[in-house]
């Protein structure tokens, strides 16, 4: 009997097809391990694809995009990543970040205090050049403390480098931070650029500063062949941005220096006055006896903070108040 013919009392299981859906269809768990990839370090990125060097190796350059089992995971300059695909780096070829090692260290900022959303600096730096001019434009205290603590909550060593010394005499800026064991060098046109090259050889350093303090030319003379761009300062004491983005550049003698674009603002939303206070183990102790809520501000915020019961630590105490009241005073530049 054709077809045609059958009544539907004739049909059964077997003549009936059932393509599942979407939803219905099974999927694998297994995911690929890999094995095959590469280490790399990124070293640049730009609008959804990352500039990585293999093996920290500043000669074999290549360019990743972020693999789709990664999801929305975030990638930063400094970070050690591992790579598969096409890895010779030729023109118009592209390699996959396919997995994100755990970081030994993090620069974080918020846009301001009042921002939720925490965005990852640099990754991996051991230590952070803050670079503040004496002069044009002018310096301030509030920045490098913000920076300060940024660098103590991340796990990096803060060191402040002044330049433009010839545009202003000396004066008490550095004197500020007397008590935080905080290294202080020069690094204007006219001082030596050999103890800045000391301090970055075999290390990975992060610099960061207003637009116009000369970080630029500072990198200019540590990395010959860098070409970075040097802007002029405005005429209001407000930089014009000469850097877009971060980016790690090789030092002659091993290590990279990552400058990163000049900064108007340096929220810390995500910094506690704890996360400060652990940074300095000879104190770190102490607070674990500091009442519930104690901002370690000391009288008359903080009577009883535990800060004040330590003999000989007076000074070194004060220093670091200092870094507390910058974390909550949220003032803008």
């Amino acid at each position: 009997m054709s077809r045609r013919g059958r009544t539907a009392a004739s049909y059964d299981e077997s003549d009936v097809r059932v393509r599942p859906g979407k939803a219905s269809r099974p999927r694998t768990k297994t995911r690929p391990q890999h094995t095959d990839a590469e280490a790399a370090m990124v070293v640049s990125v730009d609008r959804g694809r990352w500039g990585c060097v293999l093996d920290g190796d500043a000669e074999r350059r290549i360019v990743a995009m972020r693999a789709r089992e990664l999801g929305r995971t975030p990638i930063v300059v400094g970070d050690q990543v591992d790579v598969v695909g096409d890895l010779t780096g030729k023109p118009d070829t592209l390699a996959r970040i396919v997995r994100v090692a755990e970081r030994g260290t993090v620069l974080r900022r918020t846009a301001d205090d009042t921002d939720p959303f925490e965005r990852i600096v640099v990754a991996n730096a051991q230590q952070l050049f803050i670079v503040v001019a004496l002069a044009d434009p002018p310096p301030r205290t509030g920045f490098v403390e913000r920076a300060m603590v940024a660098a103590y909550a991340g796990g990096l060593e803060p060191i402040l480098v002044l330049t433009k010394r010839d545009l202003a005499a000396e004066s008490e800026f550095a004197a500020a931070f007397d008590g935080l064991d905080l290294r202080i060098i020069y690094a204007g046109i006219d001082d030596p650029i050999e103890p800045v090259r000391d301090l970055a050889d075999d290390r990975l350093t992060a610099l960061i500063g207003h637009s116009g303090v000369g970080k630029s030319t500072m990198v200019n003379r540590l990395v010959p062949d860098a070409y970075r761009a040097v802007g002029e300062v405005s005429g209001v004491g407000k930089g014009k941005h000469t850097s877009t983005q971060s980016v790690a550049l090789p030092l002659p003698d091993g290590g990279w220096v990552i400058d990163t674009p000049g900064v108007r603002s340096f929220g810390l939303a995500h910094i506690t006055p704890d996360d400060v206070i652990a940074s300095f183990t000879d104190l770190a102790d102490a607070i674990e006896d500091c009442p519930r809520g104690c901002t370690h501000l000391g009288p008359p915020a903080d009577p009883e903070c535990a800060l004040d019961q330590l003999p000989g630590t007076e000074r070194r105490v004060a220093a670091i108040r200092q870094l507390l009241a910058a974390l909550i005073s949220n003032e803008t530049w």
